[in-house]
């Protein structure tokens, strides 16, 4: 009987840490700072080149918190504002820009059908792989590997970072190697195509 009330503990702790360990509430007292930048809820920020934090997914915001905090991510906006947040605010933080709603920006319809094509084909010309294939065809991210959620952000946002990853100025995680790569085969025409594509998709 132990070792199955002992199994059955174990389970449920395992379950809790796979599912993330931010409390949405604790985040939401934290996250009024955030807002004089990214809006309430991190839903509509003041400026394009700021991202909608919104639904973007748990662990890629914690993660990228970290890496921020950690001087990892160079954002100079962001500078000081986690040096005394512990990982646990940083969870909650996390918790709470993930269960907020995403509100969808308008694409620009002169864009659509390139930005489409590019989302969910690539560009097999100059083996560009289809965004879809990690960020799903919807925009909605994969949780389980970090990839965010896309679907409504910001398409002067999206287009600032394509370039950074193209330039090599964002680096950090497993995942950068690949957006690195991505980025580096796509033009000024496609990054402006697809960002304004993603900002409308949902």
């Amino acid at each position: 009987m132990k070792k199955l009330i002992a199994g059955v503990v174990l389970g449920v702790a395992l379950t809790a840490v796979a599912h993330g360990a931010g409390d949405p509430k604790a985040g939401e007292q934290n996250a009024a700072v955030c807002a004089g930048c990214h809006g309430q809820g991190g839903q509509k920020p003041v400026m394009g080149v700021y991202p909608k934090l919104s639904g973007l997914g748990e662990k890629y915001l914690f993660n990228q918190l970290v890496a921020i905090k950690s001087g990892n991510r160079v954002v100079p906006e962001m500078t000081g504002i986690l040096d005394n947040r512990s990982e646990q605010e940083l969870r909650d933080l996390a918790a709470y820009f993930d269960s907020q709603e995403m509100i969808v920006s308008q694409a620009n319809p002169d864009l659509v059908d390139e930005g489409a094509a590019l989302y969910r084909g690539g560009n097999l010309a100059t083996n560009v792989p289809a965004c879809a294939g990690c960020h799903n065809p919807r925009g909605n991210g994969n949780e389980p590997g970090g990839f965010p959620a896309l679907g409504g952000q910001n398409a002067e946002y999206l287009a600032k970072q394509l370039k950074a990853y193209r330039e090599g100025t964002r680096n950090i995680g497993p995942n950068s190697a690949i957006m690195i790569d991505v980025a580096a085969k796509l033009t000024d025409a496609e990054i402006k195509a697809v960002s304004s594509y993603i900002s409308g998709l949902n």
